[in-house]
């Protein structure tokens, strides 16, 4: 989802008023959530022609690893909060360091190779 990530960040600045787990990620809200979700999925299937899956498969799978990635940064937000680290590093100036650009992937990458697995192999 990193590639998709910015998108729940432009949603959630701009409407997001109710946060999804305020104890573990304050900053993270429904409507960034939803928002973020539709837009990727919406790009997704429109990018259907890139890949090997019709449009509403692309639209699947897009909408599963939006949700994956979502969950995957929630989880690694939890893990941080947990051992009391709030970045694991200062790479890029203004980020959580290497962790925050790939805790979606965590979750969405293997998401997605085990529906193409399955589906389509």
């Amino acid at each position: 989802m990193e590639m998709f990530g910015r998108r729940p960040y432009v949603w959630g600045k701009t409407c997001g008023r109710h946060p999804v787990a305020p104890k573990v990620s304050p900053s993270k809200t429904w409507e960034g959530l939803v928002g973020g979700v539709l837009s990727a999925t919406a790009l997704g299937a429109g990018m259907w022609w890139a890949t090997p899956f019709a449009w509403w498969q692309s639209a699947l799978v897009s909408l599963a690893i939006t949700l994956a990635g979502f969950a995957g940064g929630l989880v690694m937000s939890a893990i941080k909060r947990d051992r009391g680290v709030k970045d694991y590093g200062a790479l890029i100036e203004g980020h959580g360091g290497v962790m925050d650009r790939v805790d979606s992937l965590c979750f969405a990458a293997p998401v997605f190779f085990h529906l193409v697995r399955y589906f389509f192999t």
